[in-house]
């Protein structure tokens, strides 16, 4: 197996307020320490997965496209909040409302299959942040890997508060919505305590279930010496200043790309779990179709194409402000910019504003 590395667990830019990676400095990076592909998980959205495609292409990066997605700890639909523990970091995460699952697409499907669980997240699941379920997952779940997730994932919570026979319920279920193959153990060392703690308990859970290992660094920005301005972020977000001590912050600062070398010395007692991120990056292949022609279309009636109806609707509406006879000048105005739009291949876009203002 190679020696190098891919980082499957990154918040870019599009992780507002929370990721400071930028996509240019990003791809970079990655190209300069010779690391083949790369991953988006911003957080419960994929607003930037086209972006993060096209640039990473530019930069002669294969480009992962995921999600770190919330989950409801029930059902999507519950608007309430579900305390496991004592509070704390014990606790699940946003006061008991989600967990973190980190997911990755391995092909063009999984990544439109990612695009709906989103968007359900954010229609039906919305509560603190928009949230997904285990019944959605199931349904929608095509063609993608997930992880155990970050500190605050479902399993490592029920580990950390020593619910080793619900963390390994709750395993077995993923994996089963997954597919076996598909469901890995995430770990992370940032030299926090909330991660190692439950590690030996994570490391059983997967022997017993047979998951595989996948080592990852919870990527918040490019380089070591951006942690400073990262903390000034995170006080933005919060609403705080650097001067408060209760300030929300990270409490390491090992969130920048690591090098293979670097993330092969940290888990040199798994390097499976390095070799996986390999494996994994192999298996993912997404495009975008930059030709497609995806604008909706409004049915127009029989007798009529986008051009014709177009302008009968323009001469309809000349007609309904001037009642009494439409001016000339007027007409031809119409007749001259309606000509404009057709010929720049626009009807269909105007019908379907004109559609969405009526509806409106």
């Amino acid at each position: 197996m190679s020696d190098s590395f891919v980082h499957l667990h990154v918040h870019t830019e599009y992780s507002m307020l929370d990721g400071a990676a930028r996509l240019d400095d990003l791809f970079a990076k990655t190209a300069e320490l010779g690391m083949p592909a790369i991953a988006m998980t911003d957080h419960g959205n994929v607003f930037g997965a086209y972006d993060f495609w096209k640039k990473a292409k530019a930069h002669g990066v294969k480009p992962i496209i995921g999600i770190e997605a919330y989950l409801a700890p029930g059902s999507r639909f519950d608007k309430t909040r579900h305390r496991w523990g004592a509070g704390g970091e014990d606790d699940i995460s946003g006061g008991g409302a989600y967990t973190h699952m980190t997911m990755l697409s391995t092909s063009t499907l999984g990544m439109h299959a990612l695009f709906r669980l989103a968007s359900l997240a954010s229609l039906e699941g919305q509560y603190y942040k928009p949230r997904m379920d285990k019944e959605l997952l199931a349904e929608h779940a095509v063609d993608m890997i997930a992880t155990t997730g970050c500190p605050s994932g479902e399993i490592q919570t029920y580990l950390r508060m020593g619910e080793y026979d619900k963390a390994k319920r709750a395993a077995g279920e993923f994996r089963d919505i997954l597919g076996v193959g598909n469901f890995y153990c995430e770990l992370m060392d940032h030299g926090l305590e909330i991660e190692r703690r439950p590690q030996e308990d994570l490391l059983r859970l997967a022997r017993e279930l047979d998951l595989p290992l996948v080592a990852t660094n919870d990527l918040h920005y490019v380089n070591a010496a951006d942690a400073k301005a990262h903390e000034v972020l995170l006080c933005v977000q919060s609403g705080k200043t650097m001067a408060d001590p209760g300030r929300f912050k990270f409490d390491a600062h090992d969130f920048y790309v690591k090098t293979p070398a670097e993330m092969r010395h940290l888990w040199r007692e798994l390097p499976e779990a390095c070799d996986n991120t390999l494996l994994i990056a192999e298996r993912c292949e997404v495009s975008f179709n930059e030709n497609a022609d995806l604008m909706p279309r409004v049915e127009v009636p029989d007798g009529y194409d986008e051009q014709t109806y177009l302008r009968e609707q323009v001469h309809a509406g000349l007609r309904q402000r001037f009642p009494g006879g439409v001016p000339e000048t007027h007409r031809v105005q119409a007749d001259y910019e309606v000509d404009v739009i057709c010929q720049m291949g626009f009807p269909g876009y105007f019908l379907v504003t004109a559609d969405l203002c009526r509806y409106a």
